[in-house]
C-alpha cells in the first residue's frame, strides 16, 4: 500500500522535506511506517520516541492500523509559549 507522510517542524527542518511517499506491506501499523522512515531520513532517528503521530488528522498510538491512501502525520512537541 502507498501512504503519505508529513512531517512537521522540526522534525521537517531535520529531513530537509515536509513530505514523503512510503510504499508499505499490507496490515502495516505506524510503528511498522516509522521503522521505514528511519531508513530513508535516519536524521530525525533521535526525535521519534517523542512525536505524536495522526492518521487523516486524527491523533493514533503507533499500533494503529495504516490504510491504502492515508496520511501519516509525525507532530514533534511543541515548546515555547507566552510568559
Amino acid at each position: 500500500m502507498r501512504i503519505t507522510v508529513r512531517l512537521f517542524a522540526i522534525l521537517r527542518d531535520r529531513a530537509g522535506t515536509g513530505e514523503l511517499p512510503l510504499e508499505l506491506p499490507g496490515e502495516a501499523t505506524v510503528q511498522a511506517a516509522c521503522s521505514q522512515i528511519v531508513e530513508k531520513l535516519p536524521e530525525i532517528r533521535e526525535l521519534l520516541p517523542k512525536v505524536a503521530f495522526a492518521i487523516n488528522r486524527e491523533y493514533v498510538k503507533p499500533e494503529a492500523l495504516l490504510r491504502e491512501g492515508d496520511e501519516l502525520a509525525l507532530l514533534p512537541p511543541v515548546s515555547g509559549g507566552c510568559e
